[in-house]
């Protein structure tokens, strides 16, 4: 499925919510693993269970690192998705609050190249908005759209570059999703160009507490 899942809770604080989340790993396009808002000081034996389980049921694990928008040194990111990929063997990188601006692009370009060489085989750029589209170049998924339900569908505009990329080079992560309308939100998704897409129920500061609910066998509907 065209799902990209990040899990935010700790396995041991809810093993219920990853339980799920491997039960349903084949029907992912990526999982995203973020032990301490990156891995985190040193290794965590759970997150190493979680991580295992969830690559032997067939999922792509993508490692969270925060850009701040271009802001934090290239040291600095790429020395946690090594600790990501040492520690739970990620097959790729989530690059959070990633730069959206045209100024960002040669260092941005700079720190891609510099995570496949480290073996990222993945990189996806999360902007929450769409950025110059240059970035496109650069990342195999690029996140466009982070927000709420209410503002994805009263305010979302989709500007006319992106019609010349395949779909499957975009991604909508929407939060606050009636539980319900999570299906809704995934067409929704497809209609407006984005074939992966996030849906979840949760809402602010942490809305990825749980499994988006379009990965039950009915789709969330």
């Amino acid at each position: 499925m065209s799902l990209l899942v990040p899990l935010y809770v700790h396995p041991a604080e809810d093993p219920g919510a990853w339980a799920r989340l491997i039960r349903a790993a084949d029907r992912t396009h990526a999982v995203v693993l973020n032990p301490a808002s990156g891995p985190g000081p040193r290794p965590d034996p759970a997150y190493r269970a979680a991580a295992d389980a969830l690559r032997a049921a067939g999922a792509r694990l993508l490692g969270y690192v925060d850009s701040a928008y271009g802001a934090r040194t290239a040291a600095e990111t790429t020395a946690e998705f090594l600790r990501h990929r040492d520690w739970y063997g990620v097959d790729g990188c989530f690059l959070d609050r990633s730069s959206p601006s045209g100024e960002g692009l040669r260092a941005c370009r700079r720190l891609v190249r510099s995570m496949r060489r480290l073996g990222a085989g993945t990189v996806v750029l999360n902007p929450g908005v769409h950025p110059d589209p240059g970035y496109l170049r650069l990342a195999d998924l690029v996140v466009t759209f982070e927000g709420h339900w209410s503002t994805y569908v009263s305010s979302f505009s989709r500007p006319g570059w992106t019609f010349r990329h395949p779909p499957d080079r975009f991604c909508h992560l929407v939060y606050g999703v009636p539980e319900p309308l999570t299906g809704l939100a995934v067409r929704t998704a497809r209609e407006r160009g984005a074939a992966i897409a996030g849906p979840v129920t949760g809402d602010l500061p942490n809305p990825w507490t749980e499994p988006t609910p379009a990965l039950q066998p009915d789709g969330g509907r």
